[in-house]
């Protein structure tokens, strides 16, 4: 019985093999079509791309010609100079001439003929507030007083208690602005106008820095301002072209002079008497490439020109002393009236609150009512809960 049972399971068991053989033609790899071989490429594509690895390759070991400093957030390419070091453990021996400082710092500078925390409680709190990197933003205020006077220092750290301020006497300055004009019959009253230039010369360590009046509001990032590339100028300044140089100069005076004298700061060709007047407002200086006779040329021109201390308006010596010496700005960055028409698109604005008009010596005078609401902006919440006034 098993037998029996057995074989004819075992045949069909056969049959089943053979049927799914005879369905399967391509199994016993005799039949069917062989499989595609895969296209050989030509041998031109081949030497092609042998010689792109080469070339590749052969790149790697060409010297770097620029790079990137580790502090700089705005990870700015940088040629490489026989002057530049990327020594992080030493940050004076370095030098990013298209960023800022050796310290990777944004400096800025501003001169105050007399002390006014809430003008200057504006400046500081509109340029931190348009920064993207306020802790980069160093700020180097010049007051009369200088750290003499901590009690204010202290009032606008408490309202910046995270920010970099510094407080520096003016004296200095003031000495060597006075020792250049010995023997000019007029005195310097006014140190605005050149301060700018001649505030490095004292304080060496500000190498590459941003100047702005106080009465400024900054709607803009200053740090885009510091890395512009200055090329061979050492002063960048937005032209106000509301007011031009005819305005100050007489052309047949101006022409005169410039036919006769040869100091190295006279113009080799004519001046354009219709030339916009500099902003002074704001201005990028590189003070490694200011020419050394700046402060002589600014008093040699306003003796010239016969420039009086007080007279209104922008001073005709300084913008001779710069003609055709700066890079200019876009007119994005001229300071601007609150009241004026394009003062949406300007990324500074005249200062417009109440201001202390500051005495020949440097003394709070009387105060000048406010001209416009801009400032409220701009003011600290707790500045008169810390200022008192």
């Amino acid at each position: 019985m098993s037998s029996s049972s057995f074989l004819p399971s075992r045949s069909s068991a056969s049959q089943r093999r053979t049927a799914q053989t005879s369905d399967n033609p391509n199994t016993d790899g005799t039949h069917g079509p062989a499989l595609e071989q895969a296209p050989t490429p030509k041998p031109i594509f081949q030497f092609i791309a042998l010689g792109l690895i080469v070339f590749l390759g052969l790149l790697q070991f060409l010297p770097a010609t620029h790079f990137r400093h580790p502090s700089d957030p705005f990870r700015i390419w940088v040629p490489f100079n026989s002057n530049t070091s990327v020594n992080s453990g030493d940050r004076n021996s370095g030098s990013i001439s298209s960023i800022s400082q050796d310290d990777g710092m944004v400096h800025i500078v501003s001169w105050m003929q007399c002390l006014d925390l809430r003008l200057l409680a504006v400046l500081v709190n509109s340029t931190l507030s348009g920064s993207r990197y306020p802790d980069l933003l160093h700020f180097h205020i010049f007051v009369p007083k200088g750290s003499e006077d901590m009690v204010s220092f202290y009032k606008l750290k408490v309202l910046f208690p995270h920010s970099n301020l510094e407080f520096h006497g003016q004296e200095e300055v003031k000495k060597v602005i006075r020792t250049a004009s010995t023997g000019v019959k007029y005195s310097v009253q006014n140190f605005e106008e050149i301060v700018p230039f001649v505030i490095a010369s004292i304080h060496q360590s500000l190498s590459k820095f941003i100047y702005m009046s106080p009465s400024v509001i900054v709607k803009g990032r200053v740090e885009e301002l510091i890395g512009i590339d200055l090329s061979n100028y050492a002063i960048a300044a937005a032209d106000d072209c509301s007011e031009r140089l005819n305005s100050y100069v007489n052309p047949v005076v101006l022409d005169a002079i410039q036919r006769s004298a040869s100091q190295p700061w006279v113009s080799g060709k004519p001046y354009a008497v219709n030339s916009c007047m500099p902003d002074l407002g704001m201005l990028l200086i590189d003070a490694r490439k200011l020419e050394k006779y700046i402060l002589e040329a600014f008093l040699w021109w306003k003796k010239v020109i016969n420039q009086r201390d007080g007279s209104i308006g922008r001073s005709p010596a300084i913008a001779l002393a710069l003609y055709d010496q700066y890079l200019k700005l876009s007119s994005s960055w001229l300071v601007t009236d609150s009241t004026s028409s394009v003062v949406n698109k300007s990324l500074a604005i005249r200062y417009d609150g109440p201001m202390t008009v500051c005495s020949e010596f440097g003394d709070g005078a009387n105060m000048e009512p406010a001209r416009g609401d801009l400032w409220k902006q701009h003011l600290p919440p707790l500045f008169y809960q810390m200022v008192g006034r």
